[in-house]
């Protein structure tokens, strides 16, 4: 029997189903998905309750109900090509690699995307590619891309990241700096369409951290 099986269970029913969560497949990413697994050992009676969780370096993953609320307006069939900025401690970008082709995640904190790529690797998420890099910038190279997620929260949207999603394509992001609001951005024949969801609480997405 996996380990806090029930809990995780508990989770899915009571936080994610009964809070409108309905595509099967983020439910079943979501369950199979064990969330323990990227917090720290000191937090870890504690991963399946409903907040957010400090993993280090001034950072939090996310509570389980907004990472299901940001994977399912992504919109997720299996074909895609997904950039996530900000990695942490990598639990949303294993729902993503789940659920997509293949994930590129940014995290501009060095010891996290260090962390966070050894545990993906560890666990065969052989589709997840994790770069330590300003996620303002994107990561033009691999782009364009069919969804773009943001795990922190910028004052407005990045010019970088709207280039970089494909035609068709959808973003999940939180903006603002005090009041921020999730916002999906879609783009349709080169417009770019907004829409507010929630009300949310991230950390700011950071500029590179340079030594010297």
């Amino acid at each position: 029997m996996s380990e806090f099986m029930f809990e995780r269970e508990a989770m899915l029913s009571g936080q994610i189903k009964a809070r409108g969560i309905h595509d099967p497949r983020v439910l079943a990413a979501m369950q199979k998905v064990e969330r323990h697994l990227f917090v720290p050992f000191a937090f870890r009676q504690r991963s399946y309750q409903d907040s957010p969780l400090p993993i280090g370096e001034s950072q939090t993953i996310s509570q389980p109900f907004i990472v299901a609320l940001m994977t399912e307006l992504l919109e997720l069939k299996g074909r895609e090509k997904v950039l996530e900025i900000g990695t942490g401690s990598g639990y949303q970008a294993a729902i993503l690699g789940e659920l997509a082709r293949e994930v590129y995640s940014l995290e501009v904190l060095k010891p996290l995307a260090e962390s966070a790529e050894q545990l993906l690797v560890g666990l065969g998420y052989h589709n997840i590619h994790v770069k330590c890099a300003d996620g303002y910038d994107g990561w033009h190279e691999q782009g364009p891309f069919d969804g773009i997620i943001a795990t922190c929260a910028p004052a407005d949207i990045p010019i970088s990241l709207v280039g970089q999603l494909a035609e068709g394509g959808r973003m999940v992001i939180p903006i603002g700096t005090v009041d921020q609001e999730l916002v999906l951005v879609r783009k349709e024949q080169g417009k770019i369409i907004r829409t507010k969801i929630t009300p949310v609480r991230f950390v700011l997405m950071v500029r590179d951290r340079k030594e010297g």
